[in-house]
């Protein structure tokens, strides 16, 4: 129950498998003494209660309600009540769907109580100011600077077919880019999902992923690369962010949060994505939208970009400000916005997956990402 009112909007609570899938079914907050109560918000799961009552109690034991609805929606409602109370009750009567009740918060808002202070929230962005860069000027066949990068190792995660190296695959061109290179080249004793084209389940190709986790992280900000991306069948390149909660706290996928900036598939020659996943709303279902540019994406380098603040975020390419997430309607249509906290950047450049399908007799190797920056605006 304590993970409706732990300031996490990535948590919930639920009625029980074995015994709460039934009606009625409730959640009761303890304000702690005595309250004057002016609103409750509820942002439901898609278990959420279609008749529901607000009811306010001094003991816990005497309830008196102050909002009744037999038409609820689910997903956030923000509801007007007034009364006092110590404790305070969703009593849901009629059940959305077959399983149970779910909440991810549950939100009192008046005077009294024993409320605890919250924590401030993260300062507003500049997206002007220059925070962190990499302009990647490094001599030519030298690896990512090591105070910004660390590189991920290992077969890659989606069903991907590469093994990503210790930097093997990420190389200054000394031209002013990192080059993320990937290519035909097997490494022994490694296992990946079979190879349409060799059969095999060892891993066939390599390449390479970098992360900023543990050296530079942020909340809020414009972030955004120029890349010239590599497109053949079956790959995948990526600029994204990912919640630092992921490694700092062991926070699971899609709990995190993610921000993808931009993807690409080698099937979708003229097509980049943009895409936020969160528990409500993830893998094919994550809530995002594609932008056509009218040519091959990798005709050219482009400036893929988003400015990401406590009430929305924008897309871009190029000057192109082509998605907005607005979070209220978010919150209304899909789920819980699990963006107001730190997250790291990550390039790579995968090969196979659930996303852009198996490499096959089209695919041409070696392929490159190449990045001329990463710079972010806060």
């Amino acid at each position: 129950p304590a993970k409706v009112t732990d300031l996490d909007p990535a948590s919930r609570w639920a009625t029980s498998s074995t015994t709460g899938w039934v009606d009625p079914g409730w959640i009761t907050i303890d304000l702690g003494a005595q309250a004057t109560v002016s609103k409750v918000v509820l942002q439901w799961d898609p278990a959420y209660a279609v008749s529901y009552q607000i009811q306010l109690s001094d003991n816990n034991a005497d309830w008196h309600q102050v909002y009744s609805t037999t038409t609820g929606k689910g997903f956030k409602e923000t509801l007007t009540v007034a009364g006092t109370g110590r404790y305070v009750r969703m009593y849901g009567t009629q059940r959305s769907n077959g399983y149970g009740y779910s909440l991810w918060e549950f939100q009192v808002y008046g005077t009294g109580g024993n409320p605890t202070t919250p924590p401030a929230a993260p300062p507003a962005p500049n997206f002007t100011h220059l925070a962190w860069s990499d302009e990647f000027n490094g001599a030519a066949n030298t690896t990512p600077d090591a105070t910004k990068w660390t590189p991920e190792t290992g077969p890659g995660v989606n069903n991907e077919l590469e093994y990503y190296t210790n930097n093997n695959n990420a190389r200054m061109d000394g031209n002013g880019n990192l080059v993320i290179q990937v290519r035909w080249e097997a490494t022994p004793g490694s296992a990946c999902p079979t190879d349409p084209v060799s059969g095999s389940g060892t891993c066939q190709y390599t390449s390479g992923r970098i992360n900023t986790n543990g050296k530079y992280d942020f909340t809020y900000g414009r972030v955004e690369a120029r890349i010239k991306v590599s497109s053949t069948q079956g790959l995948w390149p990526a600029f994204w962010l990912l919640g630092s909660n992921f490694f700092q706290t062991k926070t699971p996928w899609p709990n995190c949060g993610e921000i993808d900036i931009m993807e690409h598939v080698g099937r979708d020659l003229n097509r980049v994505y943009s895409t936020l996943h969160a528990p409500a709303y993830f893998g094919g279902g994550g809530f995002g939208q594609p932008l056509d540019l009218g040519q091959r994406v990798d005709a050219a380098f482009h400036t893929f970009a988003v400015e990401w603040d406590a009430t929305h975020m924008t897309f871009f390419v190029d000057t192109n400000a082509f998605f907005t997430v607005d979070r209220a309607q978010l919150e209304q249509t899909r789920g819980p916005w699990v963006f107001d906290h730190p997250f790291f950047i990550i390039l790579n450049n995968a090969i196979g997956g659930d996303f852009p399908g198996p490499p096959g007799a089209g695919t041409v190797l070696p392929q490159n990402m190449v990045v001329d920056y990463v710079r972010v605006f806060r």
